[in-house]
């Protein structure tokens, strides 16, 4: 049995006291991990400015790095320092990372000419690497040692208190999952800022590193009640040399001349005992199953990179509530504490009652393909979506937009012979393209009045051509609309015109639009989505204001303002890009599916390892059930990477079509897979050894007599 140090161990409903201290530990450090995760691929687009497909890229790579990090900590804790050091010393690391974290996303940091974009964009970048580096070495690192630590504080006769912990440990890890989920997204959409009011990154990250904090505080408070196990060695040491001794032997003795043995690790009995041996195999059988899983994790993770992309694109009014893009991410935590229940007590029972084996690796397989249908569901949702979409001017085109600001009709005729329009007084068109090589003039006419002119467009940009007819001739203005793409998360962007004879002042809520010249156009200026704001003009003295219409998410408008008398600001709405129109509740299918998925294949996988694992390797297999993860986020850098697909709907089938080939490869391995009871084989053992050991005696014995004789 494992030393342990002996600490002060009060109880408290039958549980040891310190147990309390590492659940609230446990809680907070999820609460942090998760808080900072769900607003990380947003982070990367938004403030960084990287593309779709960078952000996806360092994601998984920071993912799969949090994933990969669990072995070192294990070898740390079992061989070196102890879970307890270990724990405490990589929460620091991880604490300072959060910290680091929060700190490159100050827009402030670098921003000296405050003009509300960071100077040196490099110093946040470097900082938000070092800080991610950290998190992965601390989250991952104390991943496998809080629950074990949990698991040593009680006594051998506590079976039915430590049994009862896990699902208290499980419920809080849940627990902090979902209410930071929640919270995050929300302090990420606050404005905040020193000299220039941006997007609160500081705050959306500044609060898990707080909640680390305190985490790692409240588990030193604890330190004079835990039992405090010993470095004892690290089983998966034994493993890999154990099998790296059989592949040298066994290269070794190569040649014909030596006999083969019934399996290649027999090769390593020279050295190592038969027990690890023939537990070595037990692990290799389960881990050789592993080799697929991977892609399912490639296809679940990406509910943190492309579908809350996807979600960016979407229209988040939910009635009274506006819920942000990165918040469509706790509809995983809330349907798995849903459906675990109702699976276990209802889908299980009913399938056995139809007298259907449902194996685990049957369940494990069915996982595989739910999955890759929730990706269909999201090529599905992503092809509505990219219908709503406004298509944007290539390299070569230009885009025209025409507003009549005249009480007459006016007749646009582009030129050479291209297209005519007419316009309705106080109307407008939709964005019209061209091609830059035939667009050289138009003509514009109303009544018995024409106005001739030559253009010339570099192309990739719209263009509106404001028209005011008067009773000599018509006014025609060109205005350069840079906006050539969707406005970010979910915002509207908002300018206005000014119709009136007289310069006009103009604010929206807190933002002012400076002074607005006689048909001149203000910048545009960015809003929240969801929301309706007052509009106030002045001019000559007179104040006049109006409550905008409630804007949608992800629009851009031009506001005309065509009258200013007494209170009351006369205005007109023209639509340059629509708002988002295909709703997020859409999502939720593609969610519910892949929950399902998650129910079928995640618990059940490592209820089998368990049940397949000898009692002293279970820690193996819960290190290579991690690396599964690991290597799934690295199959999406891969994949996302060499499919250069520029159709995102088609990627998600991409995904579907890999996760559903896999799962046929997995289904024929199972087919194929024979279980094991490693409580048989290990009984098996001990009695073998039993007999050897008496064997041993008996020749002793015998040896003993035959010298007392001489």
């Amino acid at each position: 049995m494992a030393a342990k140090s002996k600490g002060k161990s009060p109880s408290c409903f039958g549980y040891p006291l310190s147990i309390f201290f590492i659940v609230i530990n446990e809680f907070c450090e999820r609460f942090s991990y998760y808080g900072m995760r769900a607003v990380l691929v947003l982070y990367f687009k938004y403030f960084l400015h990287w593309d779709d497909n960078l952000s996806t890229a360092i994601y998984h790579t920071f993912v799969a790095l949090c994933y990969l990090m669990p072995i070192l900590g294990a070898l740390i804790a079992d061989s070196w320092l102890g879970k307890f050091k270990t724990i405490v010393s990589l929460s620091i690391v991880y604490t300072i990372g959060q910290a680091v974290m929060s700190v490159s996303s100050i827009n402030d940091l670098t921003d000296h000419n405050r003009d509300g974009s960071p100077d040196n964009m490099s110093v946040h970048i470097a900082l938000s690497m070092i800080g991610l580096i950290l998190i992965a070495l601390g989250t991952g690192g104390i991943k496998p040692c809080v629950s074990a630590f949990g698991g040593d504080q009680f006594e051998d006769y506590q079976e039915k208190q430590r049994t009862r912990f896990f699902s208290i440990f499980y419920l809080s890890i849940n627990a902090g999952s979902l209410i930071s989920t929640i919270i995050t997204p929300i302090l990420r959409a606050e404005d905040c800022g020193i000299h220039s009011k941006q997007r609160c990154y500081p705050l959306a990250f500044g609060v898990p590193a707080a909640l680390m904090a305190v985490s790692l505080v409240v588990f030193v408070i604890g330190s004079g009640m835990y039992k405090k196990v010993q470095p004892q060695g690290n089983v998966m040491i034994q493993v890999f040399k154990c099998i790296g001794f059989a592949i040298k032997n066994r290269f070794r003795h190569r040649s014909k001349e030596f006999p083969k043995r019934e399996h290649w690790l027999d090769w390593a009995s020279e050295k190592y005992d038969k027990r690890l041996i023939a537990q070595t195999k037990m692990v290799l059988k389960v881990l050789f199953l592993y080799i697929p899983l991977p892609m399912f994790w490639a296809l679940f993770d990406q509910q943190g990179s492309r579908w809350t992309l996807q979600a960016t694109t979407m229209d988040g009014n939910f009635g009274s509530i506006q819920i942000q893009p990165d918040q469509m991410q706790t509809v995983n935590p809330i349907l798995i504490i849903i459906m675990v229940p109702v699976v276990d007590a209802v889908i299980y029972p009913l399938i056995k009652k139809c007298k259907i084996n449902f194996t685990p690796l049957r369940k494990i397989t069915v996982g595989m393909l739910l999955a890759s249908l929730a990706f269909v569901a999201a090529a599905l949702v992503q092809v509505q979506i990219d219908k709503t979409l406004p298509v944007f001017p290539a390299a070569r085109q230009s885009q025209i937009k025409v507003i009549n600001l005249g009480t007459d009709d006016v007749i646009v005729q582009f030129g050479p012979q291209l297209q005519n329009v007419t316009v309705t007084s106080m109307e407008s068109t939709g964005y019209m393209t061209f091609e830059t090589s035939q667009l050289h003039s138009l003509n514009v006419t109303s009544g018995n009045r024409t106005e001739n002119e030559t253009i010339e467009f570099p192309g990739q940009n719209r263009h509106t051509l404001v028209i005011k007819t008067a009773e000599t001739r018509i006014t025609a203005k060109w205005l350069f609309d840079n906006v050539t793409s969707k406005p970010e998360e979910g915002n509207n962007l908002i300018r206005f015109i000014n119709n009136l004879p007289d310069d006009i002042n103009i604010t929206m809520e807190d933002t002012s639009f400076g002074t607005v010249m006689s048909l001149s156009a203000s910048n545009y200026a960015s809003f929240s989505g969801g929301r309706k704001d007052k509009i106030k003009a002045t001019t000559n003295s007179t104040i006049c204001s109006v409550t905008s219409k409630v804007f949608g998410f992800g629009s851009a408008y031009t506001i005309i303002i065509n009258e200013c008398t007494g209170d009351n600001l006369g205005i007109m709405y023209s639509e340059d890009i629509a708002p988002n129109t295909v709703h997020m509740a859409w999502q939720i299918p593609q969610y519910f599916i892949l929950t399902c998925a998650e129910v079928v294949f995640s618990v059940t996988g490592l209820e089998f390892s368990y049940s397949q694992a000898p009692s002293n390797m279970k820690a193996v297999l819960q290190a290579g059930w991690l690396l599964t993860v690991a290597v799934g986020n690295i199959i999406v850098l891969i994949v996302a990477g060499a499919s250069k697909l520029s159709e995102q709907w088609a990627e998600y089938v991409l995904f579907a079509a890999l996760l559903l080939a896999v799962s046929v490869i997995f289904a024929v391995m199972a087919y194929f897979y024979t279980y094991t009871d490693p409580n048989e084989v290990e009984a098996q053992l001990d009695e073998e050894e039993k007999k050897q050991v008496k064997k041993d005696q008996d020749i002793y014995e015998k040896q003993a007599e035959a010298v007392s004789r001489m």
